[in-house]
């Protein structure tokens, strides 16, 4: 008997009965037998439990006692045993956060490979981004209303933890006596005390100045010094940031920057606008950072806020006239609000040379897109100019637009009554974020792009198709593949990225072998199955290239579609000859006559099972008399196909894989038997892959939804029927993918 064998003896976890066996190291084997034999308590309730207790009293005492006393399993001895991982069906978790990209670890090189060789575009006017000269950045300042009282930042510390004792006092020596410290001016001889454990961002004041044709000579010193300093970075910020305290606080501060400041680069800017921006980092396209993170969702990509179809009650009023239930008739606001609202219209339709009145007049359903997301959302920057009449004299002044769901937002924030918050709530749900789109990222973040010359991605001319991160993330798996196959870089940037795309494409391919290719990047971890939060862990095993591990793995074809079972069984074998032990708990037949050793467990569940009944490859099992997987494999016994059916059963079957188009497949003579039966008719059904589906449900009959992973199955009963019934039939709070309707409810 080989030493390097697992050996078991005595074995009595559960339904056990002294199970003693051999598992040879570095094979494929397979677990099977009736539910309830015991295969699972020999797996995971043995095995990696021994193997998980032995690792923890490997480590120091220290370690020990935050991870706990962990039981002995009952068995007399295992010998032989190595490191072990356990890949269960399990769900990935309800972090929004996570995401297939986050899991596998793809995302981290994505941010590395955008932030070192992506080519970053300005979000307003979509030029690229280059240097910019000193002369520019001055010329920048001075444009500033005369006589505006401004401080020259250059910053020293980004979002970095410590107390920076040693470089205040570095400052000092250097002749420096202010900083701003976490968006606070204080003095450098003060002690900060700051809180080494968390992150901190410090700026050092150059100098205060107030703008005039004066100020030349002495801004370009300090122009000079502060990109020194900020290793080519500086902050231009208005010196009273006690003008308007109640903004300062109401705003959340975003790595530093605070209302009213001007970030200036001589190496990251907009010539065209411009606007500087800061250097690319890792962190800037880290959705789960203050730096890249989407200002408005907070990285989530959505929000819960007033939905502008609940919104929206009559359609088919304007305005005006109170098609928005909320506001009412503009007729029965207060005059303030009418003035406000009047200020929008006009300063709207003179810009985009629309007739008097369109906007205020015009019922919503004729509105465009553009235009009601203004009314929704706010005019952003946009100058609006208000006209106050009261009596015979008239002021004008100039402002901003929020938009009306932020102000009802603000009302519903502030908002102590009980029966104002219920009223508001009815017209709220979670929305996709208008300002990100979804993309989770802030406007520089998703304007960073890579260009590919692949011909699937249209760039048969030569010049290529660029595609930012959040866009590739979009891409299913195997269309990312094609995009980072061939990557336009220069030699530079060839050499820089060599190593990470090497770790991409890798990745991205073991997606793919593990029948994963139709997900994509973005897609979160709450909506992920068992059986994909299982495989997308087996491939990131594989990507991490260790040697000499028991993998223990449960069912790993369970919700694979039997033409992607191949592909995963040649991962299983890849990781095999790796150099590990693969043991795998399933009943699947490819799988068993694919693997180096089966063992059978039974011959039946609970009590009358937890014994060994055969071991051996699928002709040796097939011939153990006790066996009753045997039987099956050697075809003794078999599940007969009925030769007569209900006449109330339909199959659906999804068709289409890349298209999500489905199909209802019944015979005629059947179909013409069920003509009877009442239904449930799912309309247009648009929700993630699914391209107007229309499926027809006959009620009372046992119904199967059948097709490719990934073709659409559950976004139509799970994400669609399910949760519309829900909300309509049991008044829950159900939240239904996109779709037109569903007939038959009543």
């Amino acid at each position: 008997m080989p030493p390097s064998d697992i050996i078991i003896k005595g074995a009595r976890e559960h339904n056990l009965c002294d199970v003693d066996l051999v598992l040879p190291r570095n094979q494929l084997i397979c677990l099977t037998g009736v539910s309830g034999s015991g295969k699972s308590s020999l797996a995971f309730d043995t095995l990696y439990a021994e193997g998980q207790r032995r690792y923890v009293e490997s480590l120091s005492t220290f370690a020990r006692q935050f991870l706990g006393q962990m039981p002995k399993p009952d068995v007399d001895h295992i010998s032989g045993l190595s490191p072990s991982i356990s890949i269960a069906q399990k769900s990935a978790g309800s972090n929004p956060r996570s995401t297939v990209g986050t899991i596998t670890e793809i995302y981290d090189f994505l941010r590395v490979l955008y932030a070192r060789v992506g080519q970053g575009h300005c979000p307003r006017c979509n030029q690229a981004i280059t240097a910019q000269s000193r002369e520019q950045i001055i010329a920048r300042i001075m444009a500033q209303p005369a006589k505006t009282k401004f401080v020259v930042l250059a910053p020293i510390v980004r979002q970095q933890k410590g107390e920076f004792r040693d470089l205040c006092e570095d400052l000092l020596k250097q002749g420096f006596v202010r900083a701003r410290v976490d968006g606070e001016t204080v003095q450098l001889t003060d002690d900060l005390a700051l809180d080494r454990q968390m992150r901190h961002d410090i700026e050092v004041v150059v100098d205060r100045l107030a703008n005039g044709p004066s100020i030349r000579s002495r801004l370009a010193e300090a122009v000079e010094l502060g990109l020194k300093l900020g290793e080519g970075n500086l902050i231009v910020a208005p010196e009273e940031d006690s003008a308007n305290p109640q903004a300062t606080k109401s705003t959340k501060k975003r790595s530093g920057l605070r209302p009213g400041d001007i970030a200036l680069s001589a190496d990251y800017a907009c010539n065209s606008c411009g606007i500087s921006f800061q250097p690319p980092t890792p962190q800037l396209f880290s959705f789960n950072s203050p730096q890249g993170m989407c200002y408005e969702c907070d990285g989530l990509g959505q929000m819960f806020s007033f939905d502008p179809e609940k919104l929206v009650t009559d359609s088919t009023k304007s305005l005006a006239k109170g098609c928005i239930e909320l506001f009412g008739q503009w007729k029965d606001l207060g005059r303030w609000k009418r003035h406000i609202y009047k200020g929008v219209a006009d300063t709207i339709e003179r810009k985009r040379d629309l007739p008097a009145a369109t906007l205020a007049e015009t019922p919503w359903q004729e509105l465009t897109a553009e235009q009601q997301h203004l009314w929704l959302w706010g005019t952003g920057d946009e100058h609006i100019t208000y006209t106050w009449r009261g009596g015979k004299n008239s002021q004008k002044y100039g402002g901003t637009f929020e938009g009306l769901i932020p102000e009802l937002l603000e009302k519903y924030r502030s908002a102590k009554s009980k029966s104002l918050i219920a009223k508001l709530e009815k017209f709220m749900n979670v929305i996709r974020c208008p300002d990100c789109n979804g993309q989770r990222l802030n406007p520089q973040s998703r304007s960073v792009r890579l260009t590919t010359t692949h011909e699937d991605f249209g760039a048969n001319s030569g010049n290529g198709t660029s595609l930012t991160l959040p866009q590739v993330s979009a891409l299913p798996i195997e269309e990312a593949e094609k995009f980072f196959s061939e990557l336009t870089l220069d030699k530079t940037a060839k050499i820089v990225a060599s190593e990470v795309l090497k770790e991409i494409r890798g990745r991205l391919g073991f997606l793919t072998n593990v029948g994963l290719d139709y997900l994509s990047l973005e897609r979160t971890a709450p909506t992920l199955s068992g059986g994909e939060t299982q495989r997308i862990r087996l491939a990131g095993q594989i990507g991490c290239g260790l040697v000499g591990v028991l993998y223990i793995l449960d069912e790993p074809s369970i919700g694979l579609h039997p033409r992607d079972n191949d592909r995963l069984l040649s991962t299983l074998k890849h990781l095999r000859d790796q150099g590990n032990t693969v043991v795998v708990v399933e009943h699947d037949e490819d799988t068993m006559r694919a693997a180096d050793q089966i063992i059978d467990f039974g011959p039946g569940p609970g009590v009358r099972g937890g014994e060994v009944v055969a071991v051996g490859d699928a002709a040796k099992v097939g011939r153990a008399k006790n066996s009753v997987t045997g039987a099956y494999l050697s075809g003794k016994r078999k599940i007969e196909v009925p030769t007569k059916r209900r006449i109330e059963d339909v199959r659906c079957k999804i068709e289409d894989v890349e298209d999500g188009e489905a199909e209802v497949e019944n015979a005629s003579s059947i179909a013409h038997q069920i003509s009877h039966l009442p239904t449930l008719r799912v309309v247009g059904a648009r929700h993630n892959n699914l391209k107007g589906v229309d499926i027809e449900i006959p009620l009372g009959a046992f119904v199967c939804l059948t097709g490719s992973s990934g073709s659409g199955k559950s976004s139509v009963f799970s994400d669609i029927l399910v949760e519309t019934l829900r909300r309509d039939l049991n008044g829950g709070k159900g939240m239904p993918g996109e779709h037109d309707c569903i007939e038959g409810i009543e």
